[in-house]
């Protein structure tokens, strides 16, 4: 306590935090050989058809290359997204940032936060939500179904924690 009796200003330990962030299997590396690889059979098999006289054919397979760069690069920029989620005693943020940057942002407590889930018999966990006070927020969507049903042990952990209150260690 401080000398006027009101408690400091330190924030609450974080409980639990995670950042959720689409999956790729592919990494940068990984295109850049794809693309090589592609560029050189395409070219490879245009060359091939011009020599027979189909000179038309060459062009196509160059815009066929083109547009798996430009699928793939509209792809890893979705990839930008993410979710931030963070539980303290006092509260439970989640932050989405979308992949052209706009964020929106949730504080709710956690006492009174209850996480939802839709789920498949065989398929598994297909949409978590986090329920406070007659608002559904939809979270972990760009996570696989085993993913979302460990973030959701996880954070169901991390709220049991948080309801439990701070606890203190008693010296014996």
């Amino acid at each position: 306590m401080s000398a006027d009796n009101s408690p400091p200003d330190r924030p609450d330990p974080t409980i639990f935090s995670a950042i959720l962030t689409p999956h790729r299997s592919l990494s940068p590396t990984g295109f850049l050989i794809f693309m090589l690889v592609l560029g050189g059979l395409s070219f490879a098999s245009g060359i091939a058809f011009l020599m027979m006289g189909a000179w038309p054919v060459f062009g196509f397979f160059g815009l066929d290359v083109l547009l798996v760069y430009w699928a793939f690069r509209i792809n890893y920029r979705a990839a930008r997204a993410f979710e931030e989620v963070t539980v303290t005693a006092s509260e439970l943020r989640l932050r989405k940032v979308s992949h052209h940057g706009r964020v929106s942002q949730w504080t709710l407590n956690p006492l009174w936060v209850r996480l939802d889930q839709d789920e498949h018999d065989e398929y598994g966990i297909e949409r978590l939500f986090l329920v406070s006070q007659g608002r559904r927020v939809p979270i972990g969507g760009c996570l696989g179904p085993a993913e979302k049903a460990s973030f959701a042990r996880a954070l169901r952990a991390a709220l049991g924690e948080a309801k439990r209150g701070p606890t203190r260690t008693v010296f014996g």
